[in-house]
């Protein structure tokens, strides 16, 4: 049974930080393309960070979150993350994690809310 599980998220002021964790099991990790999508209130869901698979040597970002956000894996531990630096209130989200295999399937954690407040 393929599942992801995201944490990590919560509220947090201005200028704070968090790091989310994406669980993952029931699949070759290692072999996916994992991305860090986000919804927004209102909003459509959009790419946040995406890493490519085996060793994840090439990340991309969003303009948005560039220089901000940084996002790694741990294939040990079947594990997504992102660092959320100098978080900002348009970065208030629900944050989803997904994966994506060679042949274009794709799996999708529930999300983790994240809210930036003050």
């Amino acid at each position: 049974q393929v599942q992801l599980v995201e944490s990590g998220g919560g509220s947090v002021q201005p200028g704070g930080s968090l790091r989310l964790s994406c669980a993952t099991s029931g699949f070759s990790f290692r072999d996916y393309v994992m991305s860090w999508y986000r919804q927004g209130p209102g909003k459509e869901r959009e790419l946040v960070a995406a890493i490519s698979l085996g060793g994840g040597d090439s990340t991309s970002y969003a303009d948005s979150v560039k220089g901000r956000f940084t996002i790694s894996r741990d294939n040990s531990k079947n594990t997504l993350y992102m660092q959320m630096n100098t978080l900002k209130a348009e970065d208030t989200a629900v944050y989803y994690c997904k994966a994506r295999g060679t042949w274009g399937t794709e799996y999708w954690g529930q999300g983790t809310q994240v809210t930036v407040s003050s």
